[in-house]
């Protein structure tokens, strides 16, 4: 795929966004919309439209996105406490943005994720 999404202008630094963490693989970023008082995403530097198109080759950048998570969460002094980590798929899961990005929430106690 080769389509342009704004995450992608982030990680190219052609768009402002506050980059807090960024290497060969991944860049992470804070949301600016936060739905908790710590709300990072985390995006690979590849377009990977939905987690329905992820495949084995991208491994590599999935693993990276856990590892930067727990990172950053633990810099951000959330980890102890816990954090919420969220990937949505597709209309129907909530996502807007078709480049794949994990959300680290934290902060606050954010109770379950959906009623029942």
């Amino acid at each position: 795929m080769s389509e342009e999404t704004i995450f992608s202008k982030i990680i190219r630094r052609e768009i402002p966004a506050d980059i807090l963490y960024q290497d060969d693989l991944v860049t992470a970023f804070r949301d600016i919309n936060p739905k908790a008082p710590l709300h990072l995403l985390i995006v690979p530097n590849i377009l990977i439209a939905t987690a329905d198109d992820i495949t084995e080759a991208h491994e590599p950048y999935l693993g990276r996105m856990m590892t930067v998570a727990a990172k950053l969460a633990r810099d951000a002094g959330v980890a102890e406490d816990g954090y919420r980590l969220l990937m949505n798929c597709r209309d129907h899961g909530g996502q807007e943005v078709y480049h794949i990005h994990l959300h680290l929430l934290g902060g606050k106690p954010l109770g379950p994720m959906l009623a029942r």
